[in-house]
């Protein structure tokens, strides 16, 4: 740094500390950078930063351009531990801000309103780097070409990382004195990136291939403590629901037993909220104890689904009430007052990770008496020293996170003490809310809350997701009913994703499965032809992430990997198999291969990273079930036939209803086989079909669920 570089910057930051100790107006309220109009919070945080950002648009691709300097993408959420250090610690600071300014074009990205930008530039991190995760951080030339990419970036040199202060002055030399070096390097990682996203159709996937697949999981899995991976843990919901279908396929009991003990390890840790319910993002330590505290309702919403599959599997009780408060929690802290469900609620509150659920014995002591702190220290594990370590430091800071034993049972004293402690944690600052609403999580959310709304037969369920799913539709909807992405505060915006489309679909099909008003069907096949004409590669089949847009400096990409959210060609391809059996239509059949054999290599290569499409693909690959219920839709009977299939683990069974008492109800339009299947004898009728051809039609739930196992290759459990 210059002698004059540096004494401006003495200045400033004299002059900043200077106004603030007079309690200026300025100091109050710094004045906003380009961030200040946007929409998302994670963005308006940074909106008061002295850094100079922009957000993602051709506008600064043009002044670096202009300019002659490199772009610093940073790429981030607001319910991110490290994001958050990052932005107090360097992007707060007028030093660092100084630097980055002079140096670059900085652009601030949050990636759960772009993924697209955000899946492109994390392919960059795996080439470029070792250590990858968010924030997200790299140094792009001005088309865009990533030359450099890590994840957190403390200050100053630390953690054995190159800290801002030291790498960007050298950063600045590189670019002044080799240029065309550094060019050809983010030449080089720029085609590595589109040549990733190029996929060619394979050889077909078949039993064996799931086979396999479920030898792989199970070598991942930790039979001490459950889960997969032997260090932190995160949930994958999706693993487990493979292997639900993998033990209901082939009845092989230990896929069964995984899913088991993941579960009940998972509702008995640390990761799980004991007080006010909800799961957290993922533990830092095999046992499940220690959190990454932050929630997310995509956790929340494939937590439920998972969980209730276990219940319709097992019939265990503990499965259906975890259900149930993990949606009291998302109903409680998580829905918006228009009926939409807020993004995630962030791990930090007072500056500090995981403040809000951290207790002291002494804390304890202090609201219950002295019965129910020796029993909340002996259920939940509340000691002196305290449990908790910090993820940093490595030391434990006298803190306890609360989790229980094995053996743990409810009783009316644990309910008295979990009470008392939720109302005086409820009197701490809470954790920041992310409170913008996204089509696709949204999706995933109304689609468990249906689902639950069958399952646990508690219809306010389902009525909360009708109001979710009715909110998104009139209101992240374009003037020409294109989807929108994203809605905060009145506003809506974001040209939505594959994901927003296929999430949603579930979401609605889920719907219909509930209430059975075809108007949710309706809105499922619209949707389906707009992601179809708008998404759909008719050379080489698939889903690409994002619609055509000229204008996009990015490559279109096709996902096939799983992360903690399934891959929108994997939900996709869910949703046109489901349809193709609901409506008889083979074309979405077709367009379902397609996605099966153009990601076939990709999963025989990595089937850990594809578990919603190996579920998919035994829906592809396991006999039809189509199940026609000709009823009057409220009688005892239409009910006891409902409810017959909803307790039944039928994970590839599609349910229509046909109401008896309407002469040509708008089913037919929808489904057209249906049409000349009647109640007998003004009884509830159920059509057992498997590829549209049924067995005789019985007015006997029991009857019914025989001939629906005898369909299968054999009955769950065998």
């Amino acid at each position: 740094m210059t002698y004059k570089k540096a004494l401006y910057l003495f200045l400033s930051v004299s002059l900043v500390f200077i106004s603030c100790r007079a309690g200026s107006v300025r100091c109050q309220e710094p004045p906003g950078n380009r961030l200040k109009d946007e929409a998302s919070p994670y963005l308006l945080k940074h909106s008061t930063n002295p850094v100079d950002w922009y957000p993602w648009g051709e506008e600064a691709f043009s002044i670096a351009k202009e300019k002659d300097k490199p772009i610093f993408l940073s790429i981030g959420y607001l319910t991110c531990h490290w994001c958050n250090v990052m932005e107090e610690e360097s992007f707060s600071d007028p030093q660092v801000a100084a630097l980055i300014n002079d140096v670059f074009i900085p652009v601030k990205v949050d990636r759960e309103e772009r993924p697209d930008i955000d899946q492109i530039y994390m392919k960059a991190c795996h080439l470029l780097s070792s250590s990858c995760g968010w924030p997200l951080t790299l140094f792009l030339s001005s088309e865009g070409k990533p030359f450099y990419a890590a994840s957190y970036i403390p200050k100053e040199n630390r953690f054995g990382r190159p800290g801002l202060l030291e790498l960007i002055p050298r950063v600045k030399e590189l670019w002044a004195e080799e240029r065309d070096s550094v060019l050809k390097s983010a030449d080089s990682i720029n085609a590595a990136i589109i040549t990733s996203t190029i996929n060619l159709p394979g050889s077909d996937l078949d039993t064996s291939r799931l086979d396999a697949a479920f030898h792989d999981f199970a070598q991942d899995f930790d039979p001490q403590y459950g889960g997969f991976g032997r260090n932190s843990k995160f949930p994958k919901p999706l693993n487990l629901l493979f292997l639900l279908r993998h033990w209901q396929r082939t009845g092989n009991r230990d896929a069964l037993a995984m899913v088991e003990k993941t579960l009940t390890a998972m509702r008995q840790g640390g990761i799980y909220d004991h007080l006010g319910y909800g799961f957290h993002r993922y533990a830092t330590d095999p046992m499940w104890r220690l959190p990454h505290f932050e929630k997310m309702l995509y956790d929340q919403a494939l937590l439920v689904t998972v969980y209730l599959e276990a219940y319709q599997a097992t019939t265990k009780e503990e499965y259906a009430n975890t259900a149930r408060e993990i949606l009291e929690y998302v109903l409680h802290n998580m829905t918006a007052e228009n009926g939409g469900f807020y993004s995630a609620v962030s791990a930090d509150s007072d500056g500090e990770e995981g403040r809000y659920y951290l207790w002291s014995a002494a804390e304890v002591r202090k609201v219950l008496d002295q019965q129910e702190a020796a029993e909340a220290g002996r259920i939940l594990h509340i000691t002196e020293d305290g449990n908790y370590v910090d993820p940093v430091t490595g030391q434990r800071t006298g803190q306890n996170v609360l989790y229980v034993a094995q053996d743990f049972g409810k009783t009316d004293l644990f309910e008295k003490i979990r009470t008392k402690l939720l109302a005086a944690r409820n009197t701490r600052p809470r954790p920041e809310l992310d409170d913008k609403v996204l089509t696709d999580w949204n999706g995933l959310m109304i689609g468990a809350l249906a689902r639950a709304a069958g399952v646990l037969e508690q219809p306010e369920y389902g009525e909360a997701a009708k109001r979710a799913a009715l909110f998104i539709l009139h209101n992240l909807r374009t003037r020409d009913d294109k989807l929108l992405h994203r809605w905060r505060g009145g506003r809506s915006g974001l040209s939505a994703s594959a994901a927003d489309y296929s999430f949603l679909i579930w979401g609605l099909l889920e719907l219909y499965g509930w209430d059975f008003e075809p108007i949710w069907l309706q809105h499922a096949l619209n949707l389906t032809n707009d992601l179809i004409g708008n998404y759909w590669d008719d050379t080489l089949g698939g889903f690409f992430l994002t619609a055509a847009d000229k204008k996009s400096r990015l490559p279109r990409i096709k996902e096939s990997n799983d992360t903690a959210l399934p891959s929108s060609n994997a939900v996709a391809m869910y949703d046109l198999l489901k349809l193709s059996r609901l409506t008889g239509k083979q074309t979405f059949d077709e367009k379902a291969a397609k996605i099966r054999s153009l990601f076939s290599a990709r999963v025989m290569e990595s089937p850990l990273a594809h578990p919603m499409l190996l579920a998919t693909l035994d829906l592809a690959l396991a006999p039809s079930q189509e199940i026609v219920i000709v009823g009057r839709k409220n009688a005892a009977d239409t009910k006891e036939m409902l409810h017959a299939l909803r307790k039944s683990y039928l994970p590839n069974a599609v349910v229509l209803f046909k109401p008896a008492e309407e002469q040509n109800p708008q089913i037919n339009k929808y489904a057209d086989f249906i049409e000349f299947m009647y109640a007998t004898d003004n009884k509830a009728t159920a059509y057992v079909c498997t590829n549209f051809k049924c067995n005789f039609p019985t007015t006997d739930p029991v009857k019914m669920l025989d001939s629906l196992f005898s369909l299968s290759e054999g009955s769950p459990g065998n």
